[in-house]
């Protein structure tokens, strides 16, 4: 039986972006940090939105908000779409209330056009995903996928002092749900908020970069998440006079750095996509101009879909700068400091996008995303879907951010297509 074309009301995602949008500390763009006021007020009005339009509401002990479509079928696994509502500071609209805007949104119509479904739909706003914060990444999806447990809640803080903690109480999170415990064996808060009956998982977002505005296609289907590792650098040499001491007796830590830095896109522009490195942090020591730099500390961001290839470019990199610190008489020290695995989606979940796309009649291609997103907390666990949709000129965590109404009634379009397969269809 041939699909039916299914066509949410945009309009009504659009407003509810807006409405989300208004939830900002002052100032360019939107601030919307884990557990402000600004957060706690978005996701009261979130909470209320979905009791509006039928849904049933529960959150979980970190502030995670769900919306729930039951099913007619008995099941212990639910379809969960949607996507986090914190913000950078001075972020855009758009990056993650998207996806939770058009998965109320897309839910609200499936149920209204054809009733119950057969399996159990929910939507998904997420606490938190940036670290605009705290410096933990991915706080909601990863107490629901079990990265996270709360023990470190005690420890973490953020720029003014305040505990991760002490955050969630001023919000009332500790005292409402399921009881937050401690352990037997050491004073650290454990918070039970996992859930083991997600059998998929769907996230529509900005494509946050500009492949697709300029290969003009409306939809991309993510194929991965790219696994990163960071690093931070350490180059030292000997501060000495900038006038008195010749170029051949020199251990120049900068001018030993600017080779590595040189080496580094070499090697990433010969290796070619979807592989990245970045050097976003270089200090200079002691920042003087007419003294010979005695240190520079930098740091790396390198970015593969592949594991081995991402490793092995690593190794490579490594290697390189070890040469050619010691070629100069310099001091290497390198601290790797985040590692995260690629994270492939669900190939026939792609094929079914794809397939929607073409009865659609969309252009679309396959991609890997090369930022992170809380689909990869969930693809080793569920079957895992991303849906991009473009981003002007490929600003993201800007006021500059956009996507046009027409972009994003696309994707909208796409993602109710596939939830209406997933949920209504006989399998």
């Amino acid at each position: 039986m041939k699909r039916p074309f299914l066509h949410a009301p945009a309009a009504d995602m659009l407003e509810l972006l807006e409405e989300l949008a208004a939830f900002s500390t002052p100032g360019p763009g939107v601030t919307r940090l884990l557990y402000t006021p600004e957060w706690s007020g978005a996701q009261h009005f979130l909470q209320e939105k979905m009791a509006v339009l039928g849904l049933e509401v529960h959150t979980d002990p970190v502030g995670n908000v769900f919306g729930r479509l039951s099913g007619s079928q008995d099941s212990d696994k639910v379809i969960l779409t949607g996507s986090h509502i914190d913000t950078v500071v001075n972020g855009g609209k758009y990056d993650g209330a998207y996806g939770v805007a058009a998965a109320v949104t897309a839910m609200h119509y499936l149920a209204e056009t054809f009733g119950r479904p057969l399996r159990t739909l929910e939507v998904a706003a997420f606490c938190e995903e940036e670290g605009s914060r705290f410096p933990l990444t991915f706080w909601g999806s990863g107490n629901v996928t079990g990265l996270y447990n709360g023990s470190m809640a005690e420890s973490v803080s953020d720029l003014e002092g305040i505990t991760l903690m002490a955050a969630m109480e001023s919000c009332g999170l500790l005292n409402q749900g399921s009881q937050p415990n401690h352990d037997d064996h050491a004073d650290r808060l454990m918070i039970s908020a996992r859930r083991d009956d997600i059998g998929t998982y769907v996230e529509l977002h900005i494509e946050q970069g500009i492949i697709l505005e300029q290969s003009a296609q409306q939809i991309g289907v993510v194929q991965a998440i790219v696994g990163q590792r960071r690093f931070t650098a350490r180059v030292i040499g000997t501060a000495n006079h900038a006038g008195t001491t010749p170029m051949r007796l020199r251990q120049d830590a900068l001018a030993g750095t600017a080779e590595m830095l040189s080496a580094l896109e070499q090697f990433a522009v010969e290796e070619g996509e979807p592989l990245v490195a970045t050097t976003g942090r270089l200090e200079v020591f002691p920042g003087t101009s007419n003294v010979i730099p005695g240190e520079v500390q930098f740091t790396l961001d390198i970015r593969h879909s592949e594991t081995e290839r991402l490793e092995s470019f690593c190794s490579r990199v490594m290697a390189k700068f070890r040469e050619i610190a010691a070629r100069r008489g310099l001091k290497l020290e390198l601290e790797q400091t985040l590692a995260t695995s690629p994270a492939p989606m669900n190939q026939a979940l792609c094929e079914a996008l794809e397939h929607i796309c073409q009865e659609q009649g969309r252009d679309f291609r396959s991609m890997v995303s090369g930022a992170g997103h809380d689909a990869q907390l969930f693809a080793p666990r569920c079957p895992t879907a991303m849906i991009f949709v473009p981003s002007r000129a490929g600003i993201s965590h800007s006021p500059e951010e956009y996507s046009s109404p027409g972009e994003l009634a696309a994707g909208l379009d796409v993602l109710t297509a596939l939830l209406y397969k997933l949920a209504y269809e006989q399998n």
